[in-house]
């Protein structure tokens, strides 16, 4: 019989044969990373395997940090309460200045219209509109003061009797 032998070639690189060829590559695309500064990027290759590694509880660290976010809580609801306080207060304060001016403002307006009714109201400018549009002054009988009259057939509510000397209080 006839022994056949083969021989098989590996014609993949080895692994230091692409660490060196990746190696070639960065280093060839640094300049246009770097913009032609030039530094060596080498790649190292780590084995670690942490696939047996089992993380341990810890029961002292878990209250740890309980405590310490609860802590963080109320310190952040005070810091929140005292800025919702202060921005009220502030917004307190500008509301209040505002309706001060519109106080102001209504003030003046008022003290405008009591001057103006003072003008039109003054004796001697109405006398001499009334002259303007050709009223004279009354003659003596002329002017009739109104006093109610009532009469017997109507009823009376109240009545004001004012003539009674002998009044006591």
């Amino acid at each position: 019989m006839a022994a056949c032998t083969a021989t098989l070639i590996d014609t993949k690189p080895g692994w230091t044969a692409r660490v060196s060829e990746r190696n070639a590559t960065l280093l060839a695309q640094q300049p246009m990373r770097r913009r032609g500064i030039r530094t060596p990027e080498v790649l190292f290759t780590h084995s670690f395997d942490n696939s047996r590694l089992v993380k341990a509880a810890d029961p002292v660290r878990a209250r740890q940090m309980r405590v310490f976010a609860a802590a963080c809580t109320v310190l952040f609801s005070l810091i929140m309460i005292y800025g919702l306080q202060h921005f009220y207060a502030i917004e307190n304060s500008y509301r209040i200045e505002s309706e001060k001016q519109v106080l102001n403002q209504l003030r003046e307006e008022n003290r405008q219209l009591r001057l103006s009714e003072a003008q039109l109201s003054r004796p001697g400018r109405i006398d001499g509109m009334a002259r303007q549009l050709g009223l004279a002054e009354p003659q003596p009988g002329q002017v009739v003061h109104a006093t109610p009259r009532l009469e017997n057939s109507a009823p009376v509510l109240a009545q004001n009797n004012t003539a009674q000397p002998n009044a006591t209080y």
